[in-house]
């Protein structure tokens, strides 16, 4: 009874973990894999520690407090500062549709043959029915996520089962490596496949939406600290799978799609029908709460309600889940220039979100005994500069981009 006791407590973790891990994490793992082998694994650890405490402070939050977390930084900083972080929020969660939609189309092509573009029209009108359809939207998302991670993480183990990986190279992954002014631009990209601020702060409401209360506290944090587990443990193995699988034979992979072709060429159809599934699987469930957090934190930080059955906060959701798709089916220019268009676009927020979880967590009116210690707060200074390095250098490669093209 204890252990199925701890497993109902279980849901905002694994909603979150399945946000974070979507076609583009699963891209980007894919590609420095394959490049670089298993050099790079000690990012995903740091990215995790940094992830947990954001995403625990955020919890923390959640379960102190009755208001929202947006509504508690504009009584306390302003209105505009929590406006700022919804629309900004929401023109990411737009943005990041795309790769969303992009993958769930790979994903059933590879496991039906059918064209790729039908496929987001039929996702983003599912998703549309079960938003507004569902009674209870928490529930369902609890429910509908916590299958998808399973589902993920079945997946891509069965892929890292049958490339059979050094150990003692992978061993060598987890230390850190010399960086050099290329490197931190490839740290970049693979500290935002676990480390996402905006889904961090969302764990605040998905902790409030739960029901959790002051005496959920510990296994509020630690259905946090499993389902940032989960992710990691996602991301590290498909980066590990790119290593084992195409590094040695210098195969350099572009995309989700190369990694599926490339591990077909070498296993046969069934390792392209489970790399599918799982790409499919973290497609749908990132666009699913990826619009949630977009229109829920937009209508929050206009003062609109917080309620995901709200009916404001549906609509807001559903403009989400649309914009994703009509890009996604009628986009006809250069992916790659789009996705890191759509890459950029949230990096705004980002900054602003990591300072108010941070006043916000320190604020004695708010939290209380429950507001950071020293060592949480050294964490997140230490996470808000490797973020701030990122927005810098996502920024660096963005004008390189646009002067080259």
């Amino acid at each position: 009874m204890k252990k199925l006791s701890i497993f109902k407590s279980f849901g905002p973790g694994f909603i979150i973990a399945a946000t974070v891990l979507g076609p583009g994490s699963i891209t980007v793992a894919s590609r420095i894999g394959s490049e670089y082998g298993y050099a790079f694994l000690w990012v995903i650890v740091i990215a995790t520690a940094f992830m947990m405490t954001y995403t625990s402070m955020a919890a923390r939050f959640g379960v102190v407090n009755s208001k929202s977390i947006l509504q508690t930084m504009a009584e306390s900083y302003g209105r505009w500062f929590a406006i700022v972080i919804g629309i900004s929020a929401f023109l990411a969660s737009s943005s990041f549709q795309f790769g969303n939609n992009l993958g769930i189309g790979i994903g059933m092509e590879g496991i039906t043959g059918i064209h790729e573009r039908i496929w987001p029209i039929a996702f983003t009108s599912l998703g549309i029915l079960l938003i507004f359809r569902a009674r209870n939207l928490y529930k369902l998302l609890e429910r509908v996520m916590m299958f998808m991670v399973m589902l993920m993480i079945l997946a891509f183990f069965l892929n890292l089962i049958l490339t059979r990986p050094g150990i003692v190279s992978l061993a060598r992954g987890f230390i850190p490596s010399t960086l050099s002014a290329d490197s931190l631009s490839i740290v970049a990209a693979l500290m935002a496949t676990s480390f996402s601020l905006a889904a961090a702060l969302y764990q605040s409401y998905l902790a409030q939406d739960k029901g959790w209360k002051r005496e959920n506290m510990k296994s509020g944090l630690r259905d946090t600290y499993t389902g940032i587990l989960l992710l990691a443990l996602i991301s590290l193995t498909v980066l590990i799978t790119s290593a084992a699988a195409l590094h040695p034979r210098g195969i350099v992979v572009n995309s989700a799609a190369d990694m599926a072709l490339q591990l077909e060429a070498l296993f046969g159809g069934y390792a392209k029908i489970f790399f599918s599934v799982g790409l499919c699987a973290a497609s749908f469930s990132s666009m699913m709460v990826n619009s949630v957090i977009g229109g829920g934190l937009l209508a929050d930080g206009f003062g609109l309600g917080r309620s995901m059955n709200n009916r404001t906060t549906k609509l807001f959701i559903m403009a989400v889940l649309l914009m994703g798709m009509l890009v996604a089916v009628f986009f006809r220019g250069n992916v790659i220039y789009a996705m890191i268009l759509a890459q950029a676009s949230s990096m705004l927020a980002v900054p602003l979100i990591a300072l108010g979880l941070f006043l916000v967590l320190n604020n004695r009116k708010v939290m209380g005994s429950y507001r950071n210690n020293l060592f949480q707060n050294i964490i997140a200074v230490a996470g808000f500069m490797v973020i701030s390095l990122m927005v810098y250098f996502m920024y660096q490669n963005l004008l390189s981009y646009i002067r080259s093209a």
